[in-house]
């Protein structure tokens, strides 16, 4: 029987997400709305496609055929304020919900990233059905 090779620690650290793709249905009705449900801003225009961003990430909002299911969600980490952070996830979920935005579990939007989690997330869709969240992260104690 064949030995596994033991794996090998990268001789690096990942840092900030540079930029992915996505494919939406209107590139520029999709920046805008990053714009206005992120605070994203608009970096540049490319064949078919914007990119929006900050200093944390770039989405490159490419024309074409949306495919939420691909990519079940992706989570932005928000800064904490207050002891426990959600005072930050209040005003992203009263925010979201003062430009319409589509939110998972109406009337109880803010929990646990998952069963016993100490980081608190709060979730919700773009105009592309692409699935997003918000999260402050738990004390690591």
């Amino acid at each position: 029987m064949a030995k596994k090779a033991k794996a090998r620690k990268p001789p690096f650290t990942v840092g900030v997400v540079g930029h992915f793709g996505l494919a939406v249905r209107d590139p520029r009705k999709s920046a805008q709305w990053w714009e206005r449900a992120l605070g994203l801003e608009k970096q540049f225009e490319f064949d078919d496609g914007v990119a929006v961003g900050n200093d944390n990430v770039t989405i490159a909002l490419q024309k074409g055929k949306p495919s939420p299911a691909t990519l079940d969600h992706m989570s932005f980490h928000l800064p904490k304020s207050g002891p426990d952070g959600l005072t930050t996830l209040r005003k992203a979920l009263a925010h979201l919900q003062s430009i319409g935005a589509d939110l998972e579990d109406p009337g109880d939007e803010i929990g646990p990233e998952a069963p016993g989690s100490k980081n608190m997330g709060l979730w919700f869709h773009d105009p592309d059905g692409y699935r997003w969240e918000l999260s402050v992260q738990g004390d690591r104690r």
